[in-house]
């Protein structure tokens, strides 16, 4: 961290721009600034899951590793030109992926986010992650993002799903199934 901050105000961003990274401002409500701050949230989120009673040292342990990783996205979304998120980072994410998932059942059907207090909150970080994903597709529309960015992020929705249903199966709760019958169609 090359400056520390001994006043947490500076009025800089009064106007409604923010600093980069990189020295530059621009608007807060830039699409760069929406997805680092979408990265953000996300972050946040999963330390909503991690406080979750219930999640195992083993999940416990990839979510801290994943917020750090987040954190470092973050900061590649934050100083244009920035490289963070390596490959060899996504290959982790989907190791881990399908170690967690090698146990679970095959999916026949769509879940619900449900399933306890750990689960459904792993299943909102998810749809946050998607929502990450989409402002960073949004990004490389308009300028420069490198594809690990987005392909992380993708791999990390998959990841959080398959967390949602362990998490789900573990505290007794079980998985909640779309009931696609209960409606006729027409």
């Amino acid at each position: 961290m090359g400056n520390r901050l001994s006043k947490i105000y500076t009025r800089t961003g009064d106007d409604g721009s923010t600093g980069l990274g990189d020295g530059s401002r621009t608007g807060k409500d830039s699409l760069r600034v929406a997805a680092y701050g979408t990265v953000d949230e996300l972050n946040s989120t999963l330390g909503m899951v991690i406080a979750c009673e219930g999640v195992g040292d083993d999940i416990r342990e990839v979510l801290v590793q994943v917020q750090h990783e987040l954190f470092d996205l973050g900061g590649e979304l934050c100083i244009p030109g920035m490289a963070m998120v390596q490959g060899k980072d996504i290959d982790h994410l989907e190791e881990v992926l399908d170690g967690f998932n090698a146990d679970l059942p095959a999916l026949k059907d769509f879940i619900l986010p449900g399933g306890g207090m750990a689960a459904s909150t792993c299943h909102l970080a998810r749809t946050v992650c998607r929502r990450a994903e989409r402002e960073v597709v949004a990004l490389g529309r308009e300028e420069a993002v490198r594809p690990e960015a987005q392909r992380y992020l993708n791999r990390l929705s998959d990841l959080l799903f398959v967390l949602a249903r362990v998490l789900a199966r573990r505290s007794g709760h079980g998985e909640v199934l779309w009931q696609h019958e209960r409606r006729p169609r027409g």
